[in-house]
């Protein structure tokens, strides 16, 4: 069993830092706008499709490296819908997007398998309440070998 620590400290009005156990960097922080919070800062919010968006790439990268599955770079967004709900505001649903660029057209299939199978093995999107949407993007760009794409 694992442990992590984030703490969250207030500083004035609805802005706080934030940090983390063993991270030299804290994160200042506001409510978003809409709750009163100061435009341009980051929000807990924020911090929830961060961290989605991140356990996909440390999830993925590990299974491609896994899988022996080269691929040039993968970008990934995250988008949550909060909604009001009965109890409260809640995310209702958070869609993401990887753009994983692979350097051969065959590795496409393969490409999208593995991106499936991130998502369905990254802990943070798995501990939600939210559904959680794929709407994955392969592109092909550069030249084609130098790359150790084995089978699945």
């Amino acid at each position: 069993m694992s442990k992590y620590v984030g703490t969250a400290r207030w500083t004035k009005g609805r802005n706080g830092i934030a940090a983390a156990e063993s991270v030299e960097q804290t994160i200042d922080f506001s409510a978003p706008v809409e709750f009163q919070g100061r435009a341009g800062k980051w929000t807990p919010e924020h911090f929830l499709m961060a961290a989605v968006a991140g356990c996909f790439v440390t999830t993925f990268a590990a299974i491609a490296e896994f899988s022996k599955f080269d691929f040039a770079s993968l970008d990934v967004a995250a988008t949550g819908t909060l909604e009001k709900i009965e109890h409260g505001f809640q995310f209702t649903k958070i869609v993401l997007r990887p753009v994983l660029v692979v350097t051969r057209e065959e590795s496409r299939e393969r490409a999208l398998r593995l991106i499936e199978k991130a998502e369905r093995s990254c802990l943070i999107s798995r501990s939600l309440r939210s559904e959680v949407t794929l709407e994955p993007a392969v592109e092909v760009r550069g030249v084609a070998g130098g790359t150790r794409d084995a089978a699945a």
